[in-house]
């Protein structure tokens, strides 16, 4: 086994895990007892009360309080103060053990010190933009070529968000095609047209207001594994002027919340080349963590386009980027000459020295250290003591991970089938019930994704590791069945 296969140990049963997470989502809701969430609350409201303050402040001037949709924690957004390894700490003085990971880009720990050296030597050097070029513009888009030969030419931008539109404007470019398909579920920003189909397949335009009925013309979204599904719309598409891309999630919706079985890129990749479409990677959170070369290194594919977000920049801003076979690429270079096709994408501050000084510098420690190896085997470690806990308390939740992508599944909500008129009905109790266990988890000093969602780094040793399944068991014992109506 190769070492970039070695991020993942072992690629996890889809169809198992599928099969347990319908169970989970067919059945009444395993909650926190009541008695033990006035403690949770109680809790926040001794240990957290300089963040609510805070929060109360900022709500006055900042809409719902926080700039960014990760910070909206139950029962108020927390107010951190510094960053530190595998830790964060909170203007309360709280500690906690830190696996939002900033949404995924900490691979390295939060706050490395060797990436902060040369991030502060940059900007004593030459300020952190001069709107022209430096040389690390190069440098970074050499090193991801280095890991990643299908990413030819690569163009940084501002986000995940951003690259997302950037993809989409040139494979429409490269292709005289209109009709993008995004795997159901799945989350490629917040631009107008992939605000659909965002989290729970099927769901369409439900979650985004604001946006023009037209935008979403040309956009689709397919159930997922559905092989047969995406087939007949390449089909029915290639008969009105045909599919410009198909964009995925490699190891799934939602980062692999709704996992797909290990062929199935490979399948998809055999049809886009059949209907003349391109393929699309969101590399946004699998870039670097399931090894250097992503998830197309783990799977053997070459992507035609790939977005970046998050980690291309280490965790520092402006951090996104699409890349690409240079033949698509080209569509982007600035100043092309007149009359050439040109797809126009654009951004001041993307691409400035300091961001990718940090996305240099990021990737070479992951690769110098072999982070991805580490924070891979943190998740393997965390995966099986949560599967233990959850069989000691005889639970029907769902524990499982991609290397340091890791689910902890208690509620199911991105699972629900939004046709079935039972399970739509408990969207909004069962994101509570999420919103519940986060702030549980928090009581015990452990920092998640929504709740569900864990990102080990290499700062995650046994000791962090021990700590946190210390506090999932403790959580987990005040669990109890649904009472019988």
């Amino acid at each position: 086994m190769s070492e970039q296969e070695q991020a993942i140990s072992e690629w996890p049963d889809s169809k198992k895990i599928h099969e347990s997470l319908d169970a989970l989502v067919a059945q009444p809701m395993w909650e926190l007892n009541r008695d033990y969430l006035k403690e949770v609350l109680k809790w926040f409201d001794t240990h957290c009360s300089k963040s609510k303050a805070m929060i109360e402040k900022a709500k006055k001037i900042i809409p719902g309080g926080v700039q960014h949709n990760l910070a909206f924690n139950y029962p108020w957004p927390l107010d951190i103060t510094k960053a530190e390894g595998a830790y964060l700490y909170d203007v309360d003085g709280n500690k906690y053990i830190d696996f939002l990971q900033a949404g995924g880009p900490t691979l390295l720990g939060s706050n490395y010190k060797p990436v902060q050296e040369k991030v502060i030597e940059i900007i004593r050097e030459c300020g952190p933009i001069t709107g022209l070029f430096h040389e690390y513009e190069y440098k970074l888009a050499e090193i991801i070529n280095q890991y990643m030969p299908a990413v030819e030419k690569f163009r940084a931008l501002g986000s995940g968000t951003e690259s997302s539109m950037a993809a989409i404007r040139i494979a429409r470019t490269a292709t005289d095609k209109r009709k993008i398909i995004k795997g159901g579920g799945s989350y490629h920003g917040w631009n107008d047209q992939v605000a659909y189909g965002m989290h729970i397949p099927g769901s369409g335009a439900a979650e985004a207001d604001g946006i023009p009925r037209g935008c979403y013309k040309n956009t689709q979204e397919f159930v997922p594994h559905d092989i047969e599904a995406l087939e007949k719309m390449l089909k029915k598409n290639d008969k009105k002027g045909g599919t410009a891309a198909v964009l995925l999630e490699p190891i799934g919706a939602e980062s692999g919340t709704v996992p797909v079985l290990k062929d199935w890129n490979k399948q998809v990749a055999e049809l886009c080349e059949q209907y003349g479409t391109l393929l699309i990677f969101d590399e946004v959170v699998t870039g670097f963590r399931l090894g250097m070369g992503g998830a197309q290194g783990y799977f053997g594919i070459e992507p035609d386009l790939t977005i970046f977000g998050k980690i291309v920049t280490g965790g520092y801003p402006m951090a996104g980027g699409v890349g690409g076979k240079e033949e698509y690429m080209e569509y982007v270079a600035a100043g092309v000459e007149a009359g050439k096709k040109r797809a126009y994408v654009g951004g001041t501050l993307s691409a400035n020295p300091m961001s990718c000084c940090a996305g240099y510098w990021a990737i070479k420690e992951i690769a110098r250290t072999k982070a991805y190896l580490k924070a891979g085997r943190a998740g393997d470690r965390i995966t099986k003591g949560l599967q233990e806990i959850i069989e000691k308390y005889q639970l029907p939740y769902v524990a499982f991970n991609h290397a340091s992508i890791c689910h902890l599944e208690t509620s199911g909500l991105m699972n629900i089938d939004i046709m079935d008129p039972i399970q739509s009905k408990q969207i909004t109790a069962r994101k509570d019930m999420l919103h519940e266990m986060g702030a549980a988890y928090t009581t015990k000093g452990i920092i998640t994704l929504a709740g569900s969602r864990i990102y080990t780094s290499m700062a995650d040793n046994d000791e962090v590791i021990d700590k946190a399944l210390a506090g999932f068991d403790e959580v987990m014992s005040h669990v109890e069945p649904p009472k019988k109506k």
